[in-house]
């Protein structure tokens, strides 16, 4: 299936940086010129264009030049009106402004954290961020990659001195930062005095991909490279853009929690493994192993996710006393589920069913009936779990077959 990927790990992100690294991909300035001139018509601004020009950066890049003239920005309702105008003006669809919004209520967000006294025009300007935000979602439907996966890599912030609205202050870039803490970004690195990954950027990759901190397995097909508008010296503040071909399987972040028992009883681990599920774990299972001074040892994983494992480490700690556990963060490719409820029919009474269906490699491969329905079906109608199944697997289509089935 086709994805993009997107490469900010050694450059950072920017939004006109990813506007440009699209434009490259796809060779077309033509939605970004239809863009400026909508931003030109607002109200508040005397001047908005936009040329999509060549940029050296060690290697061959397109840059963004810009020309804007405009009124001081007003109030964030202002903002997010004049955003939505610009996007139904360039025939944005439903796709993209909704990622449009979720983009600007993220900067405005981490700016009233940071200025709580009124948010910093430094951060948040009408024209500019209007362009940041919806040039990459532009330019993303004109290659008709609206709704495929998207791929990144942890951003390279910066560091050195940045200036706000409220003085200068060491980087990374406060509002930037805020973001990738929001969404619990994993970030990259950089030795680079400068400003590589600025709000905007953080937030479009908050709303648009999955970060890993290594590439999918992809076919490449195109590759776009957008450079930033200030040289750092380096040649480095390069975004690398690439459309592919990935899996339709589907990438998952998971925390795995692990820890090594030797001194415990079974129903102790019987009660914490409880506990963990009802806590919200997506699974917990027991290793036995050989442990220090050939000792027997019971092994328990947690896969958990980033919002609930601080809570479900608490938990493993408590019930079995360990002095430690393992933390460590890592994708996993998984078949697309999909959950409904079908009605059956057994001993010629109807009942719901929750069936998960999955797919890969575009066909179904497994059709699984939830297991407390049919056991609650089987006790009602005083017959064994095995004739219950049989009866329910009647009613469910067959994996194997095409992708295009429900």
């Amino acid at each position: 299936m086709r994805a993009l990927l997107i490469d900010p790990r050694t450059g950072g992100i920017s939004g006109d940086m990813l506007a440009a690294a699209l434009a490259d991909l796809t060779g077309s300035a033509e939605p970004l010129e239809r863009l400026g001139a909508a931003i030109a018509a607002l109200p508040g601004c005397a001047e908005f264009s936009v040329r999509l020009e060549e940029a050296d950066g060690g290697v061959r890049a397109r840059r963004l030049a810009f020309k804007v003239r405009e009124k001081p920005a007003g109030s964030d309702g202002d903002l997010a009106a004049a955003l939505a105008q610009v996007a139904a003006s360039v025939g944005l669809s439903a796709w993209g402004r909704e990622r449009a919004e979720r983009v600007l209520g993220d900067l405005l967000a981490a700016e009233r954290r940071l200025h709580p006294t009124g948010f910093s025009r430094h951060a948040v300007a009408s024209a500019d961020t209007i362009f940041d935000i919806l040039a990459p979602l532009l330019l993303i439907e004109e290659a008709g990659l609206a709704g495929c996966q998207v791929h990144a890599t942890p951003p390279a912030l910066g560091g050195g001195l940045i200036p706000t609205g409220g003085g200068t202050v060491g980087g990374p870039a406060p509002a930037a930062l805020e973001i990738c803490a929001a969404h619990r970004i994993p970030v990259a690195e950089s030795s680079l005095s400068m400003e590589l990954t600025t709000p905007t950027g953080a937030a479009l990759l908050a709303n648009l991909a999955v970060v890993a901190d290594r590439f999918p397995a992809m076919t490449p097909i195109r590759t776009g490279y957008g450079a930033g508008t200030r040289p750092n010296g380096a040649g480095a503040n390069i975004l690398r853009v690439v459309e592919c071909e990935t899996s339709d399987l589907v990438e998952e972040r998971i925390v795995l929690l692990e820890t090594n028992l030797d001194d415990i009883s079974g129903e102790v681990v019987a009660h914490a493994l409880g506990r963990l599920l009802e806590e919200g774990a997506i699974d917990v299972f027991v290793t036995p192993a050989i442990g220090k001074k050939n000792r027997p040892v019971q092994v328990i994983s947690v896969i958990t996710d980033r919002e609930r494992y601080a809570r479900l480490l608490t938990v493993l700690m408590e019930e079995t006393g360990t002095l430690g556990v393992r933390v460590r963060e890592e994708p996993r490719l998984v078949a697309d589920r999909r959950r409904e409820t079908v009605e059956v029919v057994v001993g010629g009474r109807t009942f719901p069913v929750r069936v998960k269906t999955s797919r890969a490699c575009g066909r179904v491969i497994a059709v699984k009936p939830e297991y407390e329905d049919m056991r609650q079906i089987a006790r009602e109608r005083g017959i064994t779990l095995r004739e219950v199944a049989r009866e329910v697997e009647r009613c469910l289509p067959a994996p194997g077959g095409g992708g295009d089935q429900e």
